[in-house]
């Protein structure tokens, strides 16, 4: 379809006409994305011509206009539909992301959250909440996606990271009260775990040690296919380990229902950042507890068993892991009000079927850098020389960006830039070892290098989608069909 008066590039999925209007997202002569109205341009910047075409940049102001004129471009929550969080460090993956959810068939099955960055990638990057929902907002209506999504405000730590996230419209809220876990006592002897479980904060807590041994050391509980008997050094261990986190979630659970002002929303509980895996005791506890605070959890993310490292497949027993994951998933269904929520989720393509199968759908899985890795590899294609400067970037940042995360990249393996032909550079983000250094670099990288990486996406649009969406194909095809 031609636009009368335009003479840009018109992205033909993006034209919708609302209302008597017609609008459009294109791309200038110069190669700048332009937003396009035919009719009235009410609470819209631009420069109207006399044809009836008003050309608006893509501010947040027209953003934001845009948002209301057409609502399916505003995130809502999604609650317990099987979800997937597609991160965008960059800002212009939505596009890919939802190509790939088209190719899997997943339009009806699996309900995207595009909008998601944590508050630490916020910070390592430079963007503000509004800047990632603005960059979802352009993808989406290029695309021309109609169906529902979401906006995660991912592991929010505190109560003052709240308000730019409540401002800028998200829908999600992933409460991380990580730093609240007391790894110690994973190990600690039964006199110190009575020692730490006196000086929890019994008056947030809103409960007693004693009501609490009432409540969990009696019958055993009968779930589907698992039963759980509390000893009181199991409880002892449980309340030590997780009864701060458990407070801490209550208090900003409790500031964002003010924030937001009655507005719905879905919450998730992560504790997967934490030293020791989290018992199939230890989640029936968590989630009780939340639940009788009347805390709208919509899913859970536990520590699972076994490592999930970041841009890699799962390291560990896969054994193991599914007859944990089956335990977790009976708890889960005993609640019946939540989900589970698999944290660091991307590339976890040898167990994604068993999460699938014992989940049923019930299950929200996050992924974050990988489509930065994906970037990176069109850098390395099309920009080597670039890319041999980031690479070596990322090796003398290594040990300052590493941390937070756990890895077991080992940098030695991770060769310099220059020893390296062209051909070889895009290989290395299938290696184990540079794909850690380049995965937790971005900060880096997109500091230091952002204008770089934004030139070759944007002068290969459609290697950067077909791209993702061989990436993204491969992690979202087993819950697709397990949807079906």
């Amino acid at each position: 379809m031609t636009i009368t008066g335009y003479t840009g590039t018109i992205y033909p999925r993006s034209i919708v006409e609302h209302e008597g209007v017609t609008y459009f997202l294109g791309r200038s002569a110069a190669g700048e994305r332009e937003l396009g109205i035919v009719g009235p341009a009410d609470g819209f910047t631009g420069s109207a011509s006399g044809d009836g075409l008003t050309i608006c940049p893509c501010t947040a102001e027209n953003a934001a206009a845009l948002r209301a004129k057409l609502p399916w471009l505003t995130p809502r929550p999604l609650g317990g539909q099987t979800s997937f969080g597609f991160g965008d460090r960059i800002g212009l993956a939505t596009p890919g992301h939802i190509q790939a959810l088209r190719a899997a068939g997943g339009e009806a099955q699996i309900a995207p959250i595009f909008c998601q960055q944590s508050v630490r990638e916020n910070t390592r990057t430079g963007r503000t909440p509004q800047q990632v929902m603005d960059d979802a907002t352009w993808g989406i209506f290029q695309e021309g996606w109609r169906q529902p999504w979401g906006a995660d405000a991912d592991h929010v730590k505190v109560v003052a990271d709240l308000p730019p996230f409540v401002a800028a419209g998200y829908t999600f809220y992933t409460i991380d009260p990580s730093d609240q876990v007391d790894n110690a006592a994973e190990n600690d002897p039964p006199e110190r775990l009575r020692e730490k479980v006196a000086a929890l904060p019994w008056g947030e807590l809103g409960t007693s040690y004693e009501a609490l041994r009432e409540r969990y050391c009696g019958a055993p509980f009968a779930l589907d296919g698992l039963e759980l008997t509390f000893d009181e050094p199991t409880l002892l261990r449980a309340l030590a380990k997780y009864g701060r986190a458990i407070a801490h979630t209550a208090a900003i659970a409790r500031a964002l229902s003010g924030q937001l002002g009655g507005q719905t929303y879905d919450l998730e509980m992560s504790v997967d950042e934490t030293e020791t895996p989290t018992s199939a005791h230890e989640h029936f506890f968590i989630a009780s507890e939340l639940l009788a605070r009347d805390i709208p959890v919509v899913s859970l993310a536990p520590r699972f068993v076994g490592k999930f490292q970041k841009g890699v497949d799962y390291m560990g027993d896969s054994a193991e892991f599914e007859a944990e994951l089956a335990k977790h998933a009976a708890i889960m269904r005993h609640f019946d009000r939540y989900k589970l929520s698999v944290h660091t989720g991307s590339d976890k393509f040898s167990i994604y079927p068993a999460i699938a199968r014992h989940t049923g759908g019930r299950v929200h899985v996050k992924t974050a850098g990988t489509s930065y890795l994906e970037a990176l590899r069109l850098v390395a294609a099309h920009d080597p020389a670039s890319f041999r400067r980031m690479l070596d970037d990322a090796r003398e940042h290594f040990e300052h960006d590493r941390k937070s995360y756990f890895l077991d990249a080992v940098l030695e393996k991770v060769p310099a830039g220059a020893s390296l032909a062209d051909e070889e550079l895009p290989n290395l983000l299938e290696q184990f070892d540079a794909r850690q250094v380049l995965h937790v670099a971005f900060g880096t990288l997109l500091t230091g290098y952002g204008p770089q990486i934004r030139a070759v996406l944007a002068a290969d649009e459609a290697g950067y989608r077909d791209g993702l969406e061989r990436h993204f194909v491969r992690h979202l095809a087993p819950f697709v069909r397990a949807a079906l």
